[in-house]
């Protein structure tokens, strides 16, 4: 396969709503701000990967259709990808592909919804199988809720690690323009005293629902060079996905997400990420969640997620950075998230992430979910070509 690089990232504001721009709109704000990040125009483009949630959250079908002439799908070739709350990641790792085979040397992708215009929670509770998942309708936070449980009950977390976690992230996300909570006086007991959504989780253990967009400029090798004095290499991707009912699956220990971290850090030649990762952006939609994470990708010992959070590893400033962007927990519009982890890496290993960015950031990682908490992607990118 052909050298990959991000050579440019364009993310909108994000917010609870909004109500200044359509939907196609705060795509193309999204797309104006990458192809300016990039130093083209769109006709440079050779094609373009789109994607967004299903249409119960944008509340529109083929919302693809609605704004290829907003993100510039009008008269090129074009893919849409929507794989739920990866969507964002599978729609990098897809433009990844479409370069690196050699079909393309310039790619656009782009994400984004607008959830203040659908029913999130319709969608959560109807989008599964209508005879062994619909009845349930219990949504996101009570599936995540038993997982959390689950991993408590193993591993000796407690609830104040969550709330560490909540307040870690919020206190990055001042650092970040375009995130939508940004909390600066929020301590670890205002999360443990806010109101129980299911139990563990409260409500600032969660993470918000969020209008926004982003954009990446992925090309090959030689235009890279190009185009962008530092681009963000891309040496790793991977999207694995595990099975919902089957008996004795431990929600706590993500398989799919080991075994797309394996496939990742083996085409990037990593062999010890705690040690050669500099900078994580982890899909940490509920607190306790970024703590399952770093074991699923290898970044702490099986069960000793908490030890991280408990010993500051994790902070801007500390060892082992994660989510110093602020995270899902503080900005969360489902279709372009999981873009937003891979963009922000990407800025990173750029050294363009500015009152964010981690001193000597040379290899990130970017980490999304979706589904039933089994379908998870991994991006490794580098400051160095492959």
């Amino acid at each position: 396969m052909r050298q990959v690089a991000v050579v440019g990232v364009g993310q909108t504001r994000c917010r609870l709503r909004r109500e200044d721009v359509s939907f196609p709109g705060l795509v193309r704000e999204a797309v104006t701000a990458a192809l300016d990040d990039a130093g083209i125009r769109l006709a440079d483009v050779d094609a373009v990967v789109f994607g967004s949630s299903p249409e119960y959250f944008e509340g529109v079908n083929h919302p693809e259709k609605w704004a290829s002439g907003a993100f510039g799908g009008y008269l090129k070739p074009h893919m849409r990808i929507h794989t739920g709350g990866t969507v964002g990641a599978s729609t990098g790792i897809a433009a990844f592909y479409h370069v690196a085979s050699g079909m393309y040397d310039l790619v656009l992708a782009v994400a984004g919804d607008k959830l203040s215009e659908g029913s999130v929670q319709a969608g959560l509770s109807t989008v599964y199988d209508p005879i062994l998942g619909r009845p349930f309708a219990c949504g996101a936070p009570s599936a995540v809720a038993l997982q959390c449980r689950i991993y408590m009950e193993r591993s000796g977390c407690t609830s104040l690690h969550g709330a560490r976690v909540a307040v870690k992230n919020r206190l990055h996300a001042l650092n970040n323009p375009y995130a939508q909570l940004r909390l600066p006086d929020i301590t670890v007991e205002q999360v443990l005293s806010s109101p129980v959504i299911a139990s563990p989780l409260r409500l600032l253990d969660c993470c918000p629902a969020s209008d926004g967009a982003c954009a990446m400029v992925l090309a090959c090798g030689d235009r890279a060079r190009r185009l962008c004095p530092r681009p963000a290499w891309v040496r790793g991707a991977s999207a694995v996905a595990e099975g919902v009912h089957y008996a004795r699956r431990e929600w706590d220990r993500p398989l799919a997400l080991h075994e797309a971290a394996r496939r990742a850090y083996a085409q990037a030649g990593v062999s010890d990420p705690r040690r050669q990762v500099d900078v994580a952006e982890v899909y940490d939609a509920f607190s306790y969640q970024e703590m399952i994470w770093y074991e699923g990708l290898g970044l702490a010992e099986e069960g000793r997620g908490w030890r991280l959070i408990e010993d500051g590893v994790t902070t801007l400033g500390g060892e082992l950075p994660v989510n110093p962007s602020g995270g899902v927990l503080s900005t969360n519009t489902i279709g372009a998230t999981a873009m937003m982890r891979q963009a922000e890496a990407a800025l990173q290993v750029m050294g363009r992430a500015q009152a964010r960015q981690v001193d000597g950031a040379r290899l990130a990682v970017a980490h999304g979910w979706g589904g039933a908490i089994q379908f998870h992607t991994v991006m490794v990118l580098s400051s160095e070509a492959p």
